[in-house]
């Protein structure tokens, strides 16, 4: 992101929703290390969460917040995000009272029809920015509509917009430091929303946001999932496998049991149409994923055995199960992915440096 970018540009790393599941507080430590400005979160526990863990780069907090959640941000020095008149006027009141300064970065709608002051009311809500003392507005942001491109007439209208309203905010003596627009595609692949900091997310974990952004930046996944096998067990022909016999066996089969089910983030859409690698070969996902299981055929592949490695998302051997690909079959994207493997799967740590 560095060289993409260059150095006047700030890079606030987005590791919102456990830093895309692969464990906030540890990634962040290692962004951390590596110069990034700063930090962007969902919510006000996720902020927490990195103070407590150590965390002391500024962290912003991209989906708002409370009033009554001030007294926990003034604590741990976090930085909200303002969306609305109403909510700049509680938080001005707010902290008047406590008589401190808090610093806010303002949101604008360009054009995704989510949270954020509407341009097209910018001089209702402008003048608004003149009455606050308390509160210090540091930056100014939107989000694009289209997240997984960078190019297209409705992503460049956006940026246009948001160019006119940073504008009009200088035009009325408001001069925000902290300008950010480009997320991970558009830092791939649109300079002209760079402005004074960028926004990356899945780039940061080595997941491109579309196919044909390979060709323009060459990127490694850092997450691996793996499980082992619990059970295997060979079948007849004619054995339905998992609840309502959704497969049936058309031949004598070799099952292996798994110990991941969708309440491990292994989707039930993956049911029947899924693979996963084992001994560098693929083994399809056979029968209805469950809560806690998944059944895969192994009968093809030679030498399998009780406790051998299983590869959900990664590599092994020379084949590779990327996210986008996991995606595909279970009709969703990369961030759906990564962010559904769930709590009780442990993560376990390892440093390129160490490496």
């Amino acid at each position: 992101m560095r060289k993409k970018v260059g150095r006047p540009v700030k890079v606030l790393s987005v590791v919102k929703a456990n830093a895309y599941g692969h464990g906030a507080v540890q990634v962040a430590r290692v962004l951390e290390d590596e110069g990034s400005y700063g930090f962007g979160v969902a919510t006000l526990e996720e902020g927490i969460e990195l103070r407590k863990g150590g965390l002391q780069s500024p962290v912003l907090i991209l989906a708002g917040i409370y009033p009554e959640q001030i007294e926990e941000l003034l604590e741990y020095h976090l930085t909200p995000t303002i969306c609305g008149v109403e909510a700049l006027r509680l938080l001005e009141g707010l902290a008047r009272k406590r008589g401190v300064s808090l610093p806010f970065h303002l949101k604008v709608d360009t054009g995704m029809g989510r949270l954020g002051f509407l341009p097209s009311e910018i001089d209702s809500w402008i003048p608004e920015l003149a009455e606050i003392k308390a509160l210090k507005l540091e930056g100014v942001f939107s989000n694009f509509s289209q997240a997984e491109r960078a190019d297209g007439n409705y992503t460049q209208g956006q940026v246009e917009t948001f160019k006119n309203v940073v504008k009009g905010l200088k035009a009325q003596g408001h001069h925000p430091r902290l300008i950010h627009l480009a997320n991970s595609a558009a830092v791939i692949a649109l300079p002209s929303s760079y402005f004074t900091m960028v926004r990356p997310g899945l780039v940061l974990y080595g997941i491109y946001p579309s196919r044909d952004m390979a060709r323009r930046l060459s990127l490694k996944p850092i997450l691996t999932w793996k499980t082992r096998i619990l059970q295997l067990k060979r079948v007849p022909k004619g054995a339905g496998i998992s609840y309502g016999r959704t497969f049936v066996t058309k031949r004598e089969s070799l099952i292996a049991i798994l110990p991941v089910g969708y309440a491990d983030g292994c989707h039930r859409l993956l049911s029947n149409r899924g693979t996963v690698l084992v001994r560098g070969k693929r083994a399809p996902i056979v029968g209805r994923i469950c809560m806690d299981l998944t059944m895969i055929d192994v009968t093809d592949i030679r030498g399998v055995k009780q406790g051998d490695e299983v590869v959900l998302l990664g590599e092994q051997g020379a084949d590779q199960i990327s996210a986008n690909e996991m995606a595909r079959w279970a009709e969703t994207i990369s961030y759906e992915i990564l962010t559904s493997i769930s709590a009780r799967v442990p993560r376990i740590h390892h440093s390129s440096k160490e490496e």
